[in-house]
């Protein structure tokens, strides 16, 4: 009986039983979608921070002194301990920089980067290089030139380079020019064991890049992972990548609750209103079932499990157009799609239920309806 009497509800009137269930699904369809975006927002506004470089940097603690002395440079032998942390993720480049001349004892002095070709690549994904971007670790001859030096040089792709240092030279073929916008336009980056050589520095090193992925606070933790390992050297995270992540993130987790708080306030008003106008239309139904002998808790129970059978398919049904409307998000913001999260559908249809019996406050009203006063007609 309790179920026929649910499903004559369900079909007594059918506009205000769309107009409520477009309510929920339009507001499940949002929820969902924010829900799932910022579960995802961490993951990929790291990713979109990565792609800007190094996160991290471990130097020496006078690393600002402008001499290669022993009190600015460390055993190339710390790449192995980075190695040892074994953080997930983690890909690390080590620099020596000096600054030689250019194709003749008295020519034009340009800053040189010795380091691991491969790994300055994976380090600066967003480097524009003209020419052949794909140098090996193991590379001696070949050499990265910046923008603005190979404009002073005269170097393109192909062409060659003698740098000089202190009596000792060596002789490179430029692979490919770099356009970083940044320091890395006016320097020429060669293989770190001929850099060594020509500074007669073996297995030193001056500071080592890292790119660490992960929030802001994953990296902190990373940046004391590392420091526990080095403790005769300065782990520092870079402020102007982590602060402005931290402070991204933060902001766009504000904008998503603010809007799912407004989207649920806005639904309960729009179930409020339809539930409203049917507890007005359902005096006469309810006035009958009383004058029958139905107890008045029977009654709301019948009308709460209308409201809950209608939460259940809004939410239900919201969740998938907000995993379908998560995924456009991704692609529009990030350029990458967003993975659906099946915790959220449990999450949309517990607040569509909630939301639901918010807005069903008027069928409260429907206890004071007295079956004497709907018999005679009044």
């Amino acid at each position: 009986m309790f179920k026929r009497l649910l499903f004559h509800l369900l079909r007594g009137n059918r506009v205000r039983f769309i107009v409520a269930l477009l309510a929920l699904t339009s507001g499940g369809a949002v929820i969902s979608a924010l829900l799932n975006l910022d579960l995802d927002i961490n993951r990929k506004l790291s990713q979109e921070f990565r792609s800007l470089g190094a996160n991290l940097i471990i130097s020496a603690s006078n690393a600002g002194a402008s001499t290669l002395d022993s009190s600015v440079l460390f055993g190339e032998s710390a790449m192995q301990t980075v190695a040892q942390t074994k953080l997930p993720g983690l890909v690390a480049s080590p620099y020596l920089y000096l600054v030689a001349n250019a194709n003749s004892k008295t020519g034009q002095n340009v800053v040189v980067a010795g380091t691991w070709l491969d790994a300055v690549t994976r380090i600066e994904p967003w480097w524009k290089i003209a020419g052949d971007s794909s140098l090996s670790r193991g590379d001696l001859t070949d050499c990265f030139v910046g923008r603005n030096a190979s404009r002073s040089l005269g170097l393109t792709p192909g062409s060659s380079v003698q740098l000089f240092y202190q009596g000792r030279s060596a002789r490179f073929t430029v692979a490919g020019v770099i356009d970083a916008g940044g320091s890395e336009d006016s320097q020429i980056f060669v293989n770190l064991s001929v850099a060594q050589q020509l500074a007669s520095l073996d297995n030193k090193i001056q500071l080592i890049q890292l790119s660490v992925p992960g929030s802001a606070s994953q990296v902190r933790a990373a940046a004391l992972r590392l420091q526990s390992a080095f403790s005769s050297l300065e782990v520092k995270p870079i402020p102007q990548i982590t602060e402005a992540e931290g402070r991204l993130l933060a902001r766009i987790r504000f904008l998503i609750f603010s809007t799912g708080l407004l989207i649920l306030v806005l639904t309960a008003l729009c179930v409020l209103a339809t539930m409203a106008a049917l507890a007005m239309e359902r005096r006469k139904d309810v006035g009958l079932m009383k004058a029958l002998g139905g107890s008045i808790q029977r009654v709301v129970r019948l009308f709460l499990a209308e409201v809950g059978v209608l939460a259940s398919i809004g939410g239900v049904a919201g969740y998938a157009l907000g995993m379908a409307l998560s995924v456009w998000m991704g692609h529009r913001v990030f350029g990458a799609s967003i993975s659906p999260r099946w915790e959220v559908l449990p999450v949309t249809v517990i607040l569509m239920l909630f939301v639901a019996l918010a807005g069903a406050l008027p069928l409260r009203l429907l206890g004071n309806v007295r079956p004497a006063v709907i018999l005679r007609g009044d």
